[in-house]
């Protein structure tokens, strides 16, 4: 599967984490980027 993810979900992990929501949001991302890393999903990007 192919996935795209906006700029603004690379620096999620950087923001507060007090916040339940970015908190949550934090940990998809980096299970996704985990799935990209073991080639069970597929980044895909653009210049835009």
């Amino acid at each position: 599967m192919r996935v795209y993810l906006d700029n603004c979900t690379f620096n999620r992990p950087f923001d507060d984490q007090t916040q339940i929501r970015i908190s949550l949001e934090t940990e998809a991302k980096l299970y996704i980027q985990e799935r990209i890393r073991d080639r069970t999903l597929e980044l895909v990007w653009s210049y835009i």
